[in-house]
This record gives structure tokens, C-alpha cells and sequence, in this order.
């Protein structure tokens, strides 16, 4: 009996898996939460003995070295990659027999890193799935710019090899990619939840372009990925150890949070921006659990910045503690959680306004009114609001003086990076109104946008 369990990662766009034949398990690319995996072996009534690593990451921190010491499992990185701790070493056609049943073979497929694998997993000798990591994906590849640029060109080309290397696996064969869920390690999101090789060969870009289309268009629709990323390489060669520390931190009530906005350092309220909008901790930044929480703080913020969550419950701190392990941020200093009002303590709470697109271009007819948007490079240069003032949300806290003095209706394409910007202009004492709506719905709302390579006014 043959069970494949993906653990999805929803807010980093992210899978990994269980296989097991219904006694023993093999594990590849487990979070750095491995409390989830471990949860699926105890419910699956199996044992962990192999954790595999497709690829050193670049968007979160890897659970294979504490999942492996937790376990006793072998834990399997390819041979070439640097790595600063033991591990079983394994190469380019190897295979690993995980049981009488099932048999897993490494394949080299560079693209993503240089030194990536996926594996095929056969069961009874038959092909019951090839786990690609961020190399053939859901209608897309993993994107080749993140080792460093002076390499974006050769790796292109060389993950256009690797998929028509996995390409001539059996087509009935399933795929089952890491990345490509709405992960910046894909170089376009998935398309649809389940594929196979034959699927792929009929509908990914990789496999029906001539490779010099493909790399052409892979290249040109590469925009900016989160600043963490710089810091996830690192932390894999070293690989922690030890899952994060979920226990609640030290409980912060007003006067805390005061110093600690006084101080400088950040207090992050994890509410929806509609509970924001209605009230809230003057200075406080809002990115809520309800979007992708961890990947866009860990954009923003300073590496290495005292941090304090500010939630409705504890369960909504601990939450937050663990999207933020996943992608190394532990030095979370306190916790504030409750009713709103008395963590605003005497200064009471503040409110700010949210809108929508339609209300535009009556209120600019009225009074000056600036429009901010906070998209990425890609997003504006396929339509903006004629007028508007382009800052990515990622370059606003070094760029607060770019903005034009007075009111400010800040978008994105949804509210949810808006709402963080919107947040940090009133922080610094700017009046910020946050457009709480979706941008391509709104296309028809009587807003006069900006076509490509027409120029905003």
C-alpha cells in the first residue's frame, strides 16, 4: 500500500511530503516545523527512515536536519552541496532502497541551484512519482536567478535541460514539486493542484518552447523576490538542529509597547486590516495571518530587528511564531494579546480610513489626493493608475521621502501589501488612506489606468 501525504505551506507557497509503504517513511523537503511530519507518521501508524533534500533553499529553513536527529531517518543532501553538518551523502543516479516496496533514485536537474535533484520513487518496480523540488513544476520551472545574477543565464538553460530530462520519465508518472504554489522560487505560479510528465508535456512552457523562447520569456518575467531569501542559503549549509521554540514569549501590556515603539523596533499586529483600519496601536505596522504573512514580513523588515506580535489571542501569536521559525525569524521579543484598547494603553486608539477604487476619481475631482502604488515592477508596467506614484512596497520604508506631501491612497493588487504600507505611512505621521480592493476587478470601476509603456502623468 502505497501512501503519498503532501504538508502544504500555504503562506510560502510551499510542499512537502510523506511516502510511506504502510510501515516505513521517507520524508522530502520537510519544514523546519517538523511537529506536522511527525504528526503524519504517528496518524499513518509509520516509522521515519530517509528525509531527502531536493535542493538547499531559498525560501524557508529545512526541518531534514532536526527531523533526521528526531527520527534516526538517514538524511539525504547531495553530495556537492557544502554542507556544515553530518549527512548522507548522495549523487546523480544513485538509488536508495527505503524498503522491499519502494525504491527511490536520484536525478540531477540544475536550474534552480547547481547542485539540484529530484527523485524518482518507484514502488514494486513501478513509477509512482518523481519529486521535483523547484525544478519541473505545475506549467512552470523553478526560477534560476537566485544563486546570484553572474549564473541566471546558465541556469536558465540549464533547467530547460532538466525538464526534458524528467520529461522522459513514463507520462503516467505524477509530479509532485516543493515549490510553485505561490512560492517566490517559482518563476510563474502553479497551474492547478495535482500533474503528470504527460501533462507537462502538452502544457509547460519548458517542454513546448524551443529553449531559447523559453529562456527569453523565463528571464523577462522575473521581478524582485522577498530580501530573506539572502539569509536561507546560509542557514541550510548550517541547518538548525532544533525546530523552533513555539512556547508563547514574554507578554507585553502598553507601557511595553510604548518603549518598544519609542526604541525603534517593530510591533506587528496580526489582525486582518479591516479590524486595523478600525483601531489600533499607534505606530504598529499591520501584516495579518489572513495573507502571506511570513514571506512579506520577512521582506521588510531589518534583519535581525527586535520584534513584538500583537494578536486577539495567544493562539494567534503562536501562530505567528510558527510562520515566522519556518523562515528563521526567532527573536521574537514579546507578545501582546487581547482587547485592543487596553494595549493602546492612555493614548487611546487610532483608526484610519479604507476605500475603494470606485471612490477614486470622484474624491481626486474634490481635493489633491496622491495614489500610491505598491505593486511590483511586473504589476505596474501592465497597467497603473494614470497619475499614480510607483514605490514597491518592499522599497517604502528607504523611501518614505519620495512621497508626496499630503493625503495618500495607497494600493497594491488586493489591500493586503497595501495595508502594511498604508500602516508605515501613518506610523511616520502621514495621512494614509488604504484602497481595500482587488485592482484587476476594479479595471472597470471608472479608473482610467495606464497601459503598457504609456507613461503616467
Amino acid at each position: 500500500m502505497l501512501r503519498i501525504i503532501p504538508i502544504d505551506t500555504p503562506t510560502l507557497g510551499d510542499r512537502s511530503y510523506v511516502v510511506h509503504d504502510g510501515t516505513t517513511a521517507l520524508v522530502i523537503d520537510p519544514q523546519r516545523d517538523i511537529d506536522r511530519v511527525l504528526q503524519v507518521a504517528d496518524d499513518e501508524a509509520v516509522t521515519v527512515r530517509h528525509v531527502f533534500e531536493t535542493h538547499i533553499h531559498n525560501d524557508y529553513v529545512t526541518g531534514g536536519h532536526a527531523l533526521a536527529r528526531e527520527t534516526g531517518a538517514a538524511y539525504y543532501v547531495n553530495a556537492e552541496d557544502p554542507v556544515r553538518f553530518d549527512r548522507t551523502p548522495i549523487r546523480e543516479g544513485e538509488a536508495v532502497a527505503v524498503s522491499p516496496l519502494l525504491v527511490v533514485r536520484a536525478i540531477l536537474t540544475p536550474g534552480h541551484t547547481f547542485t539540484h535533484l529530484s527523485y524518482a520513487v518507484e514502488s514494486a518496480g513501478r513509477p509512482a512519482g518523481v519529486f521535483s523540488g523547484g525544478s519541473l513544476l505545475f506549467g512552470s520551472t523553478g526560477r534560476p536567478d537566485l544563486v546570484g545574477p553572474e549564473s541566471t543565464l546558465s541556469l536558465a538553460r540549464a533547467q530547460y535541460a532538466s525538464a526534458h530530462r524528467l520529461a522522459a520519465l513514463p507520462g503516467d508518472t505524477p509530479l509532485f514539486p516543493t515549490h510553485g504554489f505561490g512560492s517566490f522560487c517559482s518563476a510563474t505560479q502553479a497551474e492547478g493542484t495535482a500533474s503528470t510528465i504527460a501533462a507537462e508535456l502538452v502544457s509547460n512552457p519548458a517542454l513546448t518552447q524551443a529553449e531559447d523562447d523559453y529562456v527569453r520569456a523565463l528571464l523577462a518575467g522575473l521581478d524582485t523576490y522577498p530580501a530573506y531569501y539572502a539569509h536561507m542559503a546560509e542557514a541550510n549549509l548550517a541547518a538548525p538542529a532544533t525546530p523552533p521554540d513555539l512556547s508563547l514569549p514574554q507578554r507585553a501590556d502598553a507601557a511595553d509597547l510604548r518603549r518598544h515603539l519609542a526604541a525603534g523596533e517593530w510591533v506587528v499586529d496580526l489582525r486582518t486590516r479591516t479590524a486595523f483600519v478600525s483601531g489600533h496601536v499607534a505606530g504598529s505596522l499591520n501584516l495579518g495571518l489572513d495573507g502571506s504573512f511570513a514571506t512579506y514580513l520577512g521582506w521588510v523588515i531589518p534583519w535581525g530587528t527586535p520584534l513584538t506580535l500583537l494578536g486577539e489571542t495567544p493562539e494567534q501569536v503562536q501562530e505567528a511564531q510558527r510562520e515566522l521559525g519556518r523562515i528563521g525569524i526567532d527573536r521574537i521579543r514579546s507578545a501582546a494579546y487581547g482587547d485592543p484598547q487596553e494595549l493602546a494603553g492612555p493614548d487611546g486608539l487610532r483608526t484610519s480610513r479604507a476605500v475603494r477604487f470606485a471612490e477614486l476619481e470622484p474624491a481626486r475631482a474634490q481635493r489633491p489626493i496622491t495614489v500610491l502604488d505598491v505593486r511590483q515592477q511586473l504589476e505596474w508596467e501592465s497597467g497603473h493608475v494614470v497619475g499614480a506614484v510607483h514605490i514597491p512596497f518592499h522599497d517604502l520604508r528607504d523611501r518614505l521621502d519620495d512621497v508626496p506631501s499630503g493625503e495618500v491612497w495607497v494600493h497594491c493588487a488586493t489591500g493586503y501589501r497595501a495595508a502594511y504600507a498604508a500602516s508605515l505611512l501613518a506610523a511616520a505621521g502621514r495621512e494614509a488612506v488604504l484602497v481595500d480592493d482587488d485592482f484587476e476587478r476594479a479595471r472597470p470601476a471608472g479608473v482610467r489606468l495606464a497601459g503598457p509603456g504609456e507613461q503616467a502623468a
